[in-house]
């Protein structure tokens, strides 16, 4: 199974739904939240290079947000990412 880090942060929809749809495929993740932490945000954006939320990470590689979560399963391209 896959490494997958997830950053996010409270009353975040976007995070929400990254979160439903790992979930859906069964998927373990460590979550990060950067609400109240300052340093896990600085780390998100040196990571990510970028400054939005949710950030993902499928062994070590930045995937983006939902949207982009999203694009990949509906690519069919997710599932082998997480294996």
């Amino acid at each position: 199974m896959a490494d997958v880090i997830v950053y996010t942060r409270d009353f975040c929809p976007y995070c929400t739904n990254a979160r439903k749809l790992l979930d859906s495929k069964g998927v373990e993740y460590v979550l990060i939240d950067i609400t109240y932490r300052p340093e896990k945000r600085a780390e998100m954006i040196e990571k990510s290079k970028r400054t939005t939320v949710p950030q993902i990470f499928i062994n070590g590689e930045a995937v983006g947000g939902y949207d982009d979560l999203n694009a990949l399963d509906m690519k069919g391209d997710l599932d082998g990412l997480l294996k």
